[in-house]
């Protein structure tokens, strides 16, 4: 279906009381649902005085790589939507986190975009519970604890880290603190700067591209509150400043061995 009415119905029936769940079918395709997203639903209540909303609209939004994709199937445009007041925008990395934040998103009164890796469809598995629960939006996960060097990623990124983050311990002695930052909007600044003056050094990756990425955001932050305590400059591993490409993708994508180079560098420096 056509992205743009997808999009208006669901905010159409959002704003008379009814939960909807929209389900765009790759977030390259977002796109021309853009304007309605940004300057409708995210503004209704803040232009209503409070008298109307979009509360218990959620989009389901597939991105990422995938290994085949190519520049209209692979894109991470989560940087677009944090830049606008009123939505909520979250990134599972796996099943049983997409369980709790896909309920958290519909629950929550505000419109939210939930960007679900799509690789991590087929790649992710996991016993997810039966029963009911909820993942706190705007929660970070810390899912390895370390002293040396924070590792910051969301969605399939996660996975890389992790992996990089054990590799950096056998090989190098490198103790890495690996945190899932889940939320994009709002984000967790407790986690993040907590961790950043403990380390002294921070590593953002995401697969988007690096000029404006919210790994830029992340940056600026922790420079501006955290700069005290900084052992290196904060380093961003990210996709390039090219259109996604097909056959290349492996040499676009921030993968374990540019993460590791980079955990090198920040401590050598």
């Amino acid at each position: 279906m056509e992205p743009k009415n997808v999009t208006s119905f669901a905010i159409g029936v959002a704003n008379i009381g009814a939960t909807a769940i929209a389900e765009i079918q790759f977030a390259d395709y977002i796109f021309p649902s853009f304007d309605q997203i940004i300057n409708e639903a995210a503004k209704y209540r803040y232009r209503s005085g409070g008298l109307f909303d979009c509360g218990s609209l959620t989009f389901r939004v597939p991105c990422g790589a995938v290994g085949h994709g190519a520049l209209y199937h692979s894109q991470s445009p989560e940087a677009y939507f944090a830049h606008t007041p009123g939505l909520r925008v979250v990134v599972p990395r796996g099943p049983i986190k997409a369980k709790g934040l896909l309920l958290a998103c519909i629950r929550d009164r505000n419109p939210c975009i939930v960007f679900e890796p799509k690789t991590l469809y087929r790649a992710a598995v996991e016993e997810v519970p039966m029963e009911y629960y909820t993942s706190e939006l705007g929660k970070a996960d810390i899912l390895r604890h370390g002293k040396d060097v924070t590792l910051v990623g969301w969605g399939t990124q996660v996975h890389v880290l992790l992996e990089v983050a054990e590799q950096a311990k056998m090989n190098l002695n490198i103790d890495c603190e690996v945190i899932d930052l889940v939320s994009i909007l709002p984000w967790d600044t407790n986690a993040i700067f907590t961790s950043a003056k403990k380390t002294g050094r921070v590593i953002i990756a995401h697969e988007a591209p690096l000029t404006q990425g919210f790994g830029s955001e992340l940056a600026s932050q922790i420079q501006e509150k955290c700069f005290l305590h900084l052992e290196a400059p904060v380093k961003r591993v990210t996709g390039w400043d090219t259109p996604f490409p097909h056959v290349f993708e492996p040499f676009y994508l921030p993968d374990k061995h540019r993460c590791l180079s980079a955990i090198k560098e920040i401590v050598m420096y």
